[in-house]
């Protein structure tokens, strides 16, 4: 196996401790990035939900406040977003190199898609389910917790496994220019340097992590469907 490695991947077996700090870097930046966005992702998703003129405590003005900046910050190129932050990146994390300085980009990437994704899994819960519990004199944070988050758990669960997918794409992406991890592997270590295998092997490496993240995500939507 040894002599295999040695063979057709020259670079990487050179690279070996680069490799594994790069895999851990890009897991770090991927679990950190997911637990903060999906804070804001669900409050977000929550607030566009209930201030819809359908929802349970209707409000124009932060609506369409809220929908337009979504639609807007999805709107914009990852890779030109990370250059549009900089200057904000700096303020938060003293610097724009590095995997923690990359979180900062990720998060203001991750959050408009995923609140997005967290609206229409809501969307999904039964009108009825709602009015009942309106009918029946629940306040609106308990409709929230008890009947919008309770019963729109599967969709959650199913955005939340779509949500992370794309932010391992997104972290390959911040890590080509400068932000760590496998991208910056791939680029600076593998193309740069016309060192193939490295590029490979971090490709190989990125999509066990999607395969890893999609089997676990399919784990827990049996799990709550089937609740």
């Amino acid at each position: 196996m040894s002599e295999f490695f040695n063979r057709y991947f020259p670079n990487v077996v050179k690279l070996s401790d680069e490799v594994v700090q790069s895999t851990i870097e890009t897991i770090y930046m991927t679990l950190a990035t997911a637990i903060i966005a999906g804070v804001f992702g669900i409050i977000l998703g929550v607030i566009l939900v209930v201030s819809d003129r359908q929802g349970i405590a209707p409000n124009k003005l932060v609506y369409e406040t809220l929908d337009k900046v979504i639609n807007i910050c999805r709107s914009i190129p990852f890779i030109i977003m990370l250059a549009v932050i900089a200057p904000f990146t700096r303020l938060v994390v003293g610097t724009t190199i590095g995997t923690t300085a990359s979180i900062v980009p990720l998060v203001i990437g991750t959050v408009p898609f995923f609140a997005r994704q967290i609206q229409n899994a809501l969307l999904e819960v039964d009108g009825g389910v709602v009015e009942a519990a309106q009918a029946m004199g629940s306040s609106t944070l308990e409709i929230i917790f008890r009947v919008y988050l309770k019963e729109g758990l599967p969709g959650i669960v199913r955005a939340s496994a779509l949500t992370v997918i794309n932010l391992i794409g997104l972290t390959a992406m911040a890590g080509a220019v400068g932000g760590g991890g496998l991208g910056n592997l791939a680029i600076a270590r593998g193309y740069n340097r016309f060192q193939n295998d490295v590029v490979v092997v971090a490709t190989l490496i990125i999509l066990i992590l999607v395969f890893i993240s999609q089997m676990i995500g399919n784990y827990f939507i049996r799990k709550t469907e089937h609740a």
